[in-house]
């Protein structure tokens, strides 16, 4: 299951696993376009191990990774609650 995270002022969409068996939440990033369909990234945290990028250029990567690092511990944390919407006390 995907829980929605972040929406950035683009229109991309962040949204996050639950902790997986091997420990790791997968984050997903993707943004519509008319082009192309969707852009999209995959990073697994906590190792920051970031997937293909497709469609997303180096700018919108750059924010994409600094929000994804500046709240990896948010992630991580409401991962494991079950998703922003069932975290509690954050």
């Amino acid at each position: 299951m995907m829980y929605p995270f972040m929406t950035l002022q683009d229109g991309t969409e962040i949204v996050h696993s639950e902790v997986l068996q091997d420990g790791r939440v997968r984050v997903y990033a993707e943004k519509p376009d008319e082009k192309d369909g969707f852009h999209d990234v995959t990073c697994y945290l906590p190792d920051y191990e970031w997937g293909p990028v497709h469609g997303f250029s180096d700018a919108e990567m750059e924010q994409i990774r600094d929000v994804v690092e500046s709240t990896a511990h948010l992630i991580l944390r409401f991962a494991a609650d079950g998703g922003v919407e069932h975290a509690t006390a954050v």
